[in-house]
């Protein structure tokens, strides 16, 4: 029988991914278009992939409470499962690695807005919405340009420079887009066996700037130099430019050591692979 999917933030690096992956697991795939009728778009629709945001954290204190509520209502009235790419945000200096039972302590603003927007689905649960929540750290997408990791940490790899945002050393959440979407593709298969709110970490890849730095020699063959990125240019930009302020205050994450627990995941979807590293780099690396 053919599923519906309708997904909110298309246009956006996980939603276009997700797109991708539920057609070609052969969802009928509806994408939504930023300001009309939200619940309209949902009728019929089995599943809503709440990937919508307000563009580089536009006004995020009173722009994600309306999108949140818009979602909840759509999902109410089609009956669709929502299924939400979830960040780290909420776990603030909690100790690695994080997973489901991990507090919520944030550190940040954005975190604590996260934090109770997941409340809200969580509390959702309790009248019946279902909701997968697919955790994940920091996006890697091949397929569209211009994503925090090929502008700012490998962009200069062909000059033989690899940015890093904070500690060299500290380990740092990734998720292989691809990768990640074709989670999200199975977990919505198996809806009917999860719990009404699921929380489901997405381990992808977890690596410092000093191993992401030696892994791209060996796949080049050119020493790498591992140069800091310059905050104090984004700390001058804030008053001016919205995205460099929004940046700023998740800096934490780029010295806090973190990782997500893969069990969970394991033990749902013991048969998807995880693509490695070297893969990751050689798609990004070929393009010079």
């Amino acid at each position: 029988m053919s599923r519906t999917v309708l997904v909110l933030g298309s246009s956006g690096h996980f939603g276009a991914q997700a797109a991708r992956a539920f057609a070609a697991a052969g969802w009928e795939v509806r994408p939504y278009r930023r300001g009309s009728d939200m619940t309209a778009a949902a009728k019929g629709a089995d599943l809503v992939v709440h990937a919508m945001n307000p563009p580089n954290y536009h006004d995020w204190a009173r722009l994600v409470p309306e999108i949140t509520g818009a979602v909840l209502a759509a999902a109410r009235a089609s009956g669709a499962t929502v299924l939400i790419p979830g960040n780290v945000y909420v776990f603030g200096i909690e100790p690695a690695p994080w997973g489901a039972a991990t507090p919520h302590r944030p550190v940040a603003r954005k975190g604590r807005i996260r934090a109770e927007m997941e409340e809200r689905f969580r509390d959702a649960a309790a009248t019946g919405l279902r909701t997968i929540l697919l955790r994940a750290g920091d996006f890697i997408d091949p397929d569209a340009p211009g994503g925090l990791f090929d502008r700012f940490v490998i962009g200069k790899a062909a000059k033989g420079v690899i940015a890093t945002l904070g500690d060299p050393d500290a380990a740092h959440a990734w998720a292989y887009l691809p990768d990640m979407a074709r989670a999200a593709v199975e977990l919505a298969a198996r809806h009917d066996a999860l719990a009404a709110f699921e929380d489901v970490p997405f381990p992808g890849l977890a690596f410092s700037t000093r191993e992401l730095a030696a892994t791209v020699t060996r796949h080049t063959g050119r020493p790498m130099r591992i140069a800091r990125f310059p905050w104090w240019m984004m700390t001058l930009a804030s008053p001016v430019w919205e995205l460099a302020r929004e940046l700023g205050e998740m800096r934490y994450l780029y010295d806090h050591p973190h990782w997500l627990d893969g069990r969970k995941l394991a033990s749902l979807l013991p048969d998807l692979d995880m693509t490695p590293l070297d893969d990751v780099l050689a798609r990004f690396l070929s393009r010079g």
